[in-house]
């Protein structure tokens, strides 16, 4: 009997001294607060009685923490659970967060009863009722990483408190707000920034030169809003930066060279802005990494440059509406082997259409729409609607099932066939006989016939 008693009391001393860690009592009491902000029709208490950090409504995310003891002098630690994430704004089935009313508010309360607060995520919360941007000069959220705030109209103000006393952001994401006004300069100061997308507000003025501070931004996207002015050189020194997207803007002037030097850049995005007069940007042709390009709505003019030799891996590229003139290279298609769209209407181009464009393997939409294109071109059907020639009077459309080429090269000697724009234009002496796939499959076919 007295073995069991002792295994007893040791599981029992053991549980004691391991108690599930919990949520303190005036955090939790906070969330609940927070809660009734966002919705007060929901009964947050009664729902959720216990332990936040137990049974926790979802958007709601703890974390556990070993805390030493500061109140006595021996080095006792203390085990409890702290508020890292707040998600509000129900987004879909897959991410149920707390769902937000019609009278919903910001309460001060998130940015200073949770200081180990990591994530702070609002979807379509704010609408008709107006909310401000808080004050958080005494902010008590020194550890937040992600700040985001997408398709909230009625969230207002100017970026500048949120950018105080906030350099742990690695995340800040303000998507269809009302914030206005400019980028204030101490975005420089937040040096752990890895993306800053603004997009679909009211901000203005020009791009800070202290963006050129946040040597780890991955992302930079200030779409859609009243920035004007130079893009500055500074831009160059975000040497990490994989997205730039400044479209939709009143951007002007000359495109700095010195943005050669993003070379991770993977999507560029300058469309309708007011670049004008100076060419498409040869530097294009140093971003090896590009994907996606779109430089439409700007009057660039020129012609379109040799620069694709290196840029296979581009996938989409919209150069529509650009005064672009002169033919369409055919250097295009021979180097832009995965290219999936293509955007060259509503410019000034003439001449054929590349042959080329019709195999590539992956394009599968392509607009060359109100142009001054002539002679023949040869797609197959699978574009359908996606292939827009409209407005190009003088060319003629052929469409097959598949697209091959029409004749075989059967004459050794011959490595590959010229483009019908420079054959045609050949002055060589040499005769090449070049025989039709039919034919050659057939007199093949004899060849078997008598050798067996």
């Amino acid at each position: 009997m007295a073995m069991p008693l002792f295994f007893f009391f040791f599981f029992f001393f053991i549980g004691v001294s391991h108690q599930q860690p919990f949520l303190n009592s005036g955090e939790q009491e906070s969330v609940y607060q927070v809660l009734d902000s966002i919705n007060s029709a929901i009964p947050w208490r009664t729902l959720f009685s216990d332990d936040l950090c137990n049974s926790p409504p979802h958007g709601v995310v703890c974390d556990y923490f070993t805390e030493f003891n500061t109140t006595t002098n021996d080095s006792s630690t203390s085990e409890t659970f702290h508020i890292t994430e707040l998600s509000f704004g129900y987004v879909s089935d897959f991410t149920p967060n707390p769902p937000c009313s019609e009278n919903s508010t910001l309460s001060p309360l998130l940015f200073t009863s949770f200081k180990y607060l990591r994530k702070l995520f609002f979807y379509k919360c704010f609408n008709s009722t107006p909310v401000s941007v808080p004050n958080v000069s005494a902010i008590a959220v020194s550890n937040l990483e992600e700040l985001v705030f997408i398709e909230n109209p009625g969230f207002m103000g100017s970026l500048n408190s949120l950018v105080t006393n906030l350099s742990s952001l690695k995340r800040v994401v303000l998507i269809g707000n009302g914030v206005y006004g400019e980028i204030p300069s101490g975005v420089g100061d937040l040096i752990n920034l890895e993306e800053l997308t603004l997009s679909r507000n009211r901000l203005s003025g020009k791009m800070p030169n202290e963006l050129g501070k946040l040597k780890n931004l991955k992302v930079l996207d200030l779409s859609l809003n009243s920035f004007d002015g130079e893009i500055p050189t500074t831009l160059s020194n975000l040497s990490e930066l994989i997205k730039l997207d400044l479209s939709s803007n009143g951007f002007n002037g000359r495109i700095p060279e010195s943005c050669k030097g993003l070379e991770k850049l993977e999507f560029l995005d300058l469309s309708f802005n007011s670049f004008g007069h100076f060419g498409v940007p040869l530097f294009l042709g140093e971003m090896v990494k590009l994907k996606e390009v779109y430089l439409s709505g700007n009057k660039f003019g020129g012609k379109i440059p040799n620069i694709w030799e290196n840029l296979e891996g581009v996938l989409r590229i919209g150069f529509s509406g650009m005064d672009l003139e002169g033919s369409i290279p055919s250097t295009m298609a021979i180097h832009l082997k995965n290219l999936s769209y293509l955007g060259l209407d509503n410019n000034k181009l003439e001449g054929i259409v590349p042959m080329e464009f019709g195999v590539l393997p992956l394009l599968n939409e392509i607009n060359l729409e109100n142009n001054n294109l002539s002679g023949n071109v040869y797609f197959p059907e699978k574009f359908g609607q996606k292939l827009k020639l409209g407005g190009n009077p003088k060319l003629k459309l052929f469409k097959k099932k598949t697209l091959e080429r029409p004749y075989s090269a059967a004459i050794v000697g011959i490595g590959s066939s010229s483009s019908s724009s420079s054959s045609s234009s050949s002055s060589s002496s040499t005769k090449v006989f070049i025989v039709p796939s039919m034919v050659v499959n057939v007199f093949i076919g004899l060849l078997v016939l008598l050798y067996f």
